[in-house]
């Protein structure tokens, strides 16, 4: 028997006409579509989609054992995830080896910061794994300030604010453009660390990118973020 395929199936920052010409088609054609979210919510991914799927799709839901509850320096939290990820992969291994194929939700990009890399790992030796890359988060945040992130010859750095906060610091004031992804309950460090390195009056926090709720605020002028939040500073290279 010819195996199935497992397709991570990027579906960009999160409005459904952002997504690829690839990802619709596989999305709306798919018998099998497994996606995560947290436990008792319904999951962005699959909000992203509502209408798309089949009359006759089979779901699976992938809940989160944890998200905040474990601290990330804690060797239960990645001793809980890996458990996790093992038990999911499973079930989608078995269907792709009984030939059929399955589309897995991701969203943003399947390979910058996503869940769906982890499956990949654990699939990728057994069954054929194909990506479709998506829209970036960060792609739709400096698309919403109306600002371009990079100009000539500057350099771009993306980084988590899990980071600690001498390292958020030194990255923060040594490059150009910036991108600050996982902020969340590390919104107060990654203030610090922008004040710290002298720029604030340049950073910008966007909330819910390319979704109805979009918000663009300075980030000094915010006290909390909601999960779909990013942090920007814009270049200012060369330019003619």
């Amino acid at each position: 028997m010819t195996a199935g395929t497992i397709h991570g199936v990027g579906l960009g920052p999160g409005s459904p006409d952002l997504m690829s010409v690839r990802a619709d088609r596989l999305v709306r054609a798919a018998r099998h579509v497994a996606y995560f979210r947290k436990a008792g919510k319904p999951g962005q991914a699959r909000r992203i989609v509502e209408g798309m799927l089949r009359d006759d799709v089979t779901e699976y839901p992938m809940d989160y054992p944890v998200t905040t509850e474990i601290p990330l320096s804690d060797p239960r939290y990645a001793e809980t995830l890996a458990a996790f990820y093992e038990d999911v992969a499973a079930p989608l291994r078995a269907l792709a080896e009984g030939g059929e194929d399955v589309v897995v939700l991701a969203e943003g990009d399947p390979f910058f910061y996503g869940s769906f890399m982890h499956l990949y790992t654990r699939l990728r030796p057994h069954v054929p794994v194909a990506v479709v890359p998506g829209i970036t988060g960060m792609s739709a945040a400096w698309s919403a300030t109306g600002t371009p992130i990079t100009w000539g010859d500057d350099v771009m750095t993306v980084v988590p604010a899990t980071l600690r906060e001498a390292a958020l610091t030194a990255r923060i004031a040594s490059t150009d453009a910036l991108v600050v992804m996982k902020i969340g309950q590390n919104l107060s460090k990654l203030k610090r660390a922008t004040e710290q390195a002298g720029r604030m009056d340049d950073a910008w926090l966007v909330e819910y990118a390319a979704m109805p709720d979009q918000r663009v605020v300075p980030l000094a002028e915010v006290d909390t973020a909601p999960y779909f939040s990013i942090a920007l500073i814009h270049g200012q290279g060369r330019r003619p």
